[in-house]
């Protein structure tokens, strides 16, 4: 929100990239704008890394409640399904992604997040939600409303001068 609302600076990925790079014993001349080479191994190992993490997750709990329910085969042949299904999305959506301001990306699937853990602390303490599971909706709009609110306030006391504390200094 205090990105959104200019109090502290938008983060530019391209610029960490390129200070995580040279950390790592790169040069500036590789590091031109559109002259990165088309494969980047540290990135390559880096996302594999992650991929395969939370896949060996997703492998974890899906033949753990499927062996427990007797149902190893169906839950397999889903986790397939599903793995299918995210790698065809990732092919026909990384494009257009890529072009999403990762600033508003980031507030979204924040306000996305919260939604759903406040869902299930919710269900946790044994909330029942007016609507069941369509309480989800309901508390992603009040989280907007509430972000689009603080981000307004924001914008006000900066535009008033006044300065706002931020992690214990000051922005």
């Amino acid at each position: 929100m205090l990105r959104s609302a200019g109090v502290i600076d938008l983060h530019d990925e391209e610029a960490t990239y390129q200070k995580e790079v040279l950390a790592l014993g790169g040069n500036r001349a590789s590091l031109q704008l559109n002259s990165r080479p088309k494969w980047d191994p540290i990135a390559i190992v880096t996302a594999f890394k992650a991929v395969t993490l939370e896949g060996v997750e997703v492998i974890v709990i899906v033949i753990g409640l499927g062996a427990v329910r007797g149902l190893l085969l169906p839950a397999s042949l889903g986790a397939l399904a599903a793995c299918l299904v995210v790698m065809a999305a990732g092919l026909v959506l990384r494009r257009p992604l890529a072009r999403v301001p990762e600033n508003s990306l980031k507030l979204v699937v924040g306000i996305l997040m919260s939604a759903f853990g406040l869902f299930w602390f919710g269900e946790g303490v044994g909330l029942q939600w007016p609507y069941a599971d369509a309480a989800i909706v309901g508390l992603m709009a009040i989280l907007a409303v509430a972000s689009w609110l603080g981000i307004t306030v924001a914008r006000q006391l900066g535009a008033t001068g006044k300065r706002v504390a931020i992690r214990g200094g000051s922005a």
